[in-house]
Parts: structure tokens; C-alpha cells; sequence
């Protein structure tokens, strides 16, 4: 939303003979915000919108906070009093692209969610003014440079539906691989091929979030390094697969 004083200068640039056009190309400015402008200067007052609540599907909502916590972002509209949500998927991926514009839409139904085009990934985003009362972890700066904890309603979303927090989670920030090694085998070395599963963060606090999640299923997990936790037990793997699985 614009100011007065901005506005008032956008008519004094029309009042000295220029064309909409002209002041619209030089201010950034609509043409039809200057019109609309000419028969009313003073914004029109403004109207909260109730805020709508819990999510309206907690098992959709497991999921969008794991892609939240991995690869989103909050972020302020410049001009207005609302927020965008920021989800960024890769374009080798379009099954997440379209899983997460499905689980926003889940948690909000009705909502608008469009993707924005950048190279190699998709922003998925959607504008509300709520936002941030879904997603409290949101504030300034980077999340691993912040402490992130669940509130009490989150962590009792995220133990009802722990497969689809993990799998969020795994979407945004983990993948599933093959590795390899070698082994004797009746005096003849061969090539071994196992598959695993890794999950990569910066934020210890996020690492752990992860972590306290696969300890409630039953997945064993091991801290290959400060930022990266490795599922390579097969029992544990075939629960990922069952439940995860790779993207696509």
C-alpha cells in the first residue's frame, strides 16, 4: 500500500501535464492505481482479516513444515501487511513441485499458490497475512543462525504424523542414494551396492528436530558429521523406502 505523501507526488507529476504512462514508467507505479488515485487520495481504511485458524489438515501440515524447515521462507510484502511463503523445489523434482503446492493448499484451502521460474528451481509460493501464526519458526535472518523449537501445537502435529514431518523434511534437504564398496568374496573382491539415506542442515536445532522424529519410528540414523545424518541400516532403510521414498 502506497503513502500519501507518495501518492501525492505521483498526481503532482500528472498535475504538471504528463500522461499516466509516462509517471507510471518513472514511479513503478500502476496506471490504474494513479487513476483511481484522481477520485480518492486517501487510502481506504483498512480491514484485519480474521485470522483463520489451525491448519485445516494437520497431516499436510507435518509435511509443508519439514519443507518449511529445510528449503522455506517467510517473507514480508513490501507494501502491505501480508507475507509470502517461499518454498524452493528443484526443477528435477516436479513431483515435490507438485506435492507442495498440494499441501499448502491442504493446510489452506482456497489459498492461491503459484510458482516462480529461477534457474534450476521453483519457488513455490503463496501470500497470506497468517503465515507466520502457521509458522512461528519465521524471523530475521538465517534459521541455522537462530534457535528453531516447535511450539507444544506443532510437536503434537509432527508426533500424530511423524512419516510425513520426515518426509518433508527428506524432500527438501535429505536424498536417497546408492553407495558402494568393495568386499572378498571367496578370494575374489566384488562390488557392493547398498542404498542410504542422507539429511543435510546447518542448524543443529533443525539436525535434531530430524533426528528425535526418526528415533519415535524406529529408524536407526548416525551423525556422519555435524550437518549430516546417514540411515544406512537395511531394516531401517526399508523404512524409508516404505514411508519416504526417493524424490521425483
Amino acid at each position: 500500500m502506497y503513502d500519501v505523501s507518495t501518492r501525492k507526488r505521483a498526481l503532482a507529476l500528472v498535475a504538471q501535464g504528463r500522461s499516466l504512462n509516462s509517471v507510471s514508467r518513472q514511479t513503478g507505479i500502476s496506471r490504474a492505481a494513479i487513476r483511481s488515485w484522481q477520485q480518492r487520495l486517501e487510502p481506504l481504511p483498512h480491514i484485519a482479516s480474521p485470522d483463520p485458524g489451525p491448519p485445516a489438515d494437520n497431516q499436510a501440515y507435518s509435511y509443508l513444515l519439514g519443507l518449511y524447515l529445510g528449503d522455506g521462507c517467510i517473507s514480508a510484502h513490501p507494501r502491505s501487511v501480508g507475507y509470502y511463503l517461499r518454498i524452493a523445489c528443484a526443477d528435477a523434482w516436479p513431483g515435490l513441485i507438485q506435492k507442495c503446492r498440494e499441501a499448502i493448499t491442504q493446510v489452506r484451502p482456497g489459498i492461491g499458490v503459484y510458482a516462480v521460474q529461477s534457474e534450476g528451481y521453483r519457488m513455490v509460493t503463496s501470500y497470506s497475512r497468517h503465515w507466520p501464526n502457521l509458522f512461528p519458526q519465521h524471523g530475521p535472518g538465517k534459521k541455522h543462525e537462530r534457535a528453531i523449537a516447535l511450539e507444544p501445537w506443532q510437536q503434537e502435529i509432527v508426533d500424530a504424523y511423524p512419516w510425513e514431518f520426515i518426509r518433508g523434511l527428506i524432500h527438501s534437504d535429505g536424498c536417497r542414494i546408492t553407495n558402494w564398496t568393495t568386499r572378498l568374496v571367496a578370494g575374489e573382491r566384488k562390488r557392493y551396492e547398498y542404498p542410504r539415506y542422507f539429511f543435510t542442515n546447518l542448524s543443529g536445532d533443525i539436525i535434531r528436530l530430524f533426528t528425535d522424529t526418526l528415533d519415535q519410528v524406529g529408524v536407526d540414523w548416525k551423525l556422519a558429521n555435524a550437518r549430516n545424518i546417514s540411515i544406512a541400516r537395511k531394516a531401517s532403510v526399508a523404512l524409508m523406502d516404505t514411508h519416504v521414498g526417493p524424490k521425483h
